[in-house]
């Protein structure tokens, strides 16, 4: 190792304590470790280049033991990617660029938001998938305008995660070549050695999937990790390094649990400083040398950058059609569909899933980077894209995506495929098994990143199945979450308004479609897309009541308005397909819909009545499951459970009873 490759190794190391111990607070033991392997990914392995964070084909490196996040600071500052010592300093403050968990979109040179651990290496994935995709589709003998590697840094934790071997026995699957993974195996977590709950061969796992694996007894040997990553670029299979290092290196804490989570502590930091060889005195200091080499490898990847461009100009001169279409996929889609009549044409009743499927073959035609599948339910989710052919690792090009069984690895995989750019993501699951998507939902909303989640079978409806598939509470538990718009629609055309519209938002779509067929109503549609809006109006000035529903349950309060006016009570009819849309609207639209002054109303769900009470108010009324279903025939169960008109109008009557 040089001299100055040390000095830059030892000044990420100082510069992660230092950060930690003035913050009084982070994970000091990781960046202690594995800065070597940190040093030899930026250093001497990737190509990427520090003037422009957002190069087309740079590597991208996902650090997905994201606590760790002082690693990639460390970095951004030592390479010049904008970070200034003064934001190294305010680690984990208010309204810095350095919070605790490196995330996407708000630190210059972060890939992604990893957050939980294991979310990381399925993220990297879905980028190695992306790339494979992209580069079968635009590279040309000679113009490999798209050829780039996905490293993604895994700790113990990770690797213990069942979400990491969801998504490493599929990148095996596929042929993930340019997916390299490092396991920075320092046998140590949380509440000691991992061997308290981890004794399996990580290596034969991994070799058991179909992966290269090269283990490294010195994870702080550079010349042996660059030259294991050599050996990974050239084998053709996903490729795991195992590097074995000391958590907490040099420090007092080395080796120990207790230097995961928590500062090291004042004199601890002295005593590390002393056995790199530095000045124990000086805080936050990096040696000229280390900036030099910084700047050397910056230098690099410019160089490397402009070659590219040059490469890319000689392309788009012999392919100029393959050229514009390639600056298209990577720009991205804005289809106007509200405003296309095609879009939004259905003619008769059908299961919204049904129509999901329509309109995912529509928005094909219009977004020809669409790309997404199934956890193994695509028959059933009715998520199919017809004659786009599917992903694998033979064909590539294709663009339905088989993920199996592996919901969580799911949605994982196409946050780091719409992360990576060039793609336009969804995926499809029971409504039910949501709750295994849920991490990365979350951070799908967190990184603002349009991912359209296609969730059918949403409700009872499900049928003979029983309550292990009929979701109850997941609509609230969606509705709750910050960042997210469900959409529940009650027919074909606010089917259509909730795929309108998720091209446009900024954060992921959820829709929760119906097994069963529900009616065409006249005058649905594009109101939807204000998230609740009057879809039969009273024949009174003033309506008697108003009668608010989602999903297919707007077809009973249509039905319970119709009961009650041959008593003489004539409701309004609103349609409620998303709480989020409606609460972004104006005060005066939310009086025209919901006026205070008419409080008799009936809200109306096949599911928990958590998050209602909003809308019926103090003196309305609910007609909600707050328990969990049973296994039997769909009618059977809305019977048995109160899902009907009859029921509706009950409950109407009883409000305007007082």
């Amino acid at each position: 190792m040089k001299q100055n490759e040390q000095a830059f190794i030892n000044a990420i190391r100082s510069l992660s304590a230092d950060a930690i111990e003035k913050a009084k607070s982070g994970h000091p033991g990781t960046p202690l470790g594995a800065a070597p392997l940190a040093y030899v990914l930026y250093g001497r392995a990737m190509r990427h280049n520090p003037f422009d964070a957002n190069w087309p084909n740079r590597d991208r490196f996902v650090l997905s033991a994201g606590h760790a996040s002082m690693l990639l600071y460390s970095l951004n500052h030592l390479l010049g990617y904008g970070l200034s010592m003064d934001d190294i300093k305010a680690f984990r403050q208010w309204g810095s660029l350095t919070p605790g968990h490196p995330e996407y979109g708000h630190t210059p040179f972060v890939e992604i938001t990893t957050g939980p651990l294991g979310q990381g290496i399925a993220n990297a994935a879905g980028m190695a998938m992306a790339e494979k995709l992209l580069a079968k589709k635009f590279n040309r003998e000679g113009f490999a305008i798209v050829d780039h590697y996905s490293f993604v840094l895994m700790g113990d934790g990770c690797i213990m995660e069942g979400i990491s071997g969801e998504a490493s026995s599929l990148a095996a699957t596929l042929g993930l070549s340019k997916l390299i993974a490092i396991y920075d195996q320092n046998a140590v977590s949380i509440e000691g050695g991992i061997d308290i709950a981890m004794a399996e061969s990580v290596a034969k796992r991994y070799e058991a999937y179909g992966w290269q694996v090269q283990e490294l007894p010195d994870g702080n040997d550079v010349d042996t990790l660059a030259a294991a990553l050599e050996s990974a670029k050239a084998d053709p299979r996903p490729s795991l390094i195992i590097a074995h290092t000391k958590i907490g290196a040099f420090s007092p804490k080395e080796g120990s649990e207790s230097s995961h989570g928590a500062p090291l502590g004042e004199e601890n930091v002295r005593k590390m400083k002393e056995a790199l060889g530095l000045n124990p005195d000086e805080h936050f200091s990096v040696p000229e040398e280390a900036y030099a080499l910084g700047r050397e490898i910056a230098q690099k990847g410019a160089a490397a950058q402009k070659e590219w461009e040059t490469l890319l100009g000689a392309y788009a001169k012999q392919y100029p059609e393959l050229y514009a279409e390639y600056q298209a996929w990577m720009k991205g889609f804005s289809p106007d569909l509200l405003h296309d009549e095609t879009f939004f044409d259905f003619d008769k009743p059908d299961s919204t899933r049904s129509a999901s499927n329509k309109l995912l073959g529509r928005l094909a035609e219009r977004v020809p980077n669409l790309i997404g599948g199934s956890a193994d339910l695509a028959p059933s989710n009715m998520s199919y894209l017809e004659g786009r052919g599917d992903f694998s690792a033979q064909n590539p090009l294709g663009m339905n995506l088989h993920f199996g069984v592996r919901e969580q690895a799911m949605a994982a995989i196409v946050n780091g495929m719409q992360a990576h750019g060039g793609l336009q993501t969804y995926c499809a699951t029971f409504l039910v098994f949501s709750d295994y998507l849920k991490a990365g939902i979350r951070l799908s909303a967190l990184m603002k990143l349009p991912v359209l989640y296609v969730l059918t079978h949403d409700s009872i409806g499900v049928g003979e199945d029983g309550p292990t598939h009929q979701p109850i509470e997941h609509l609230a538990a969606l509705r709750s979450m910050p960042g997210v718009t469900l959409f529940r629609p009650a027919d074909c055309r606010e089917t259509a308004a909730a795929y309108a519209l998720s091209l446009t938002r900024k954060g992921p779509t959820c829709l929760a479609l119906s097994r069963q067929t529900l009616p065409l109503y006249e005058g649905s549609g594009k109101g939807a897309l204000k998230g609740g809006y009057v879809l039969i109006e009273s024949g009174k000035q003033v309506p008697d009541l108003i009668l608010l529903a989602s999903g297919s349950e707007v077809e009973l309060i249509v039905k319970a308005r119709e009961l009650l006016l041959k008593e003489g009570i004539d409701a309004r009819v609103v349609s409620m397909p998303s709480f989020e849309l409606f609460e972004e609207q104006s005060e005066s639209y939310k009086e025209s819909v919901l006026p205070k002054g008419l409080r008799a109303r009936v809200a109306v769900e096949a599911a928990t009545g958590f998050g209602w009470h909003k809308y019926a108010g103090l003196d309305g009324a609910l007609v909600t499951i707050d328990h969990f279903g049973a296994s039997a025939p769909a009618g059977r169960l809305f019977e048995e459970f109160g899902m009907t008109a009859d029921a509706v109008v009950k409950a109407a009557k009883g409000v305007l009873k007082g």
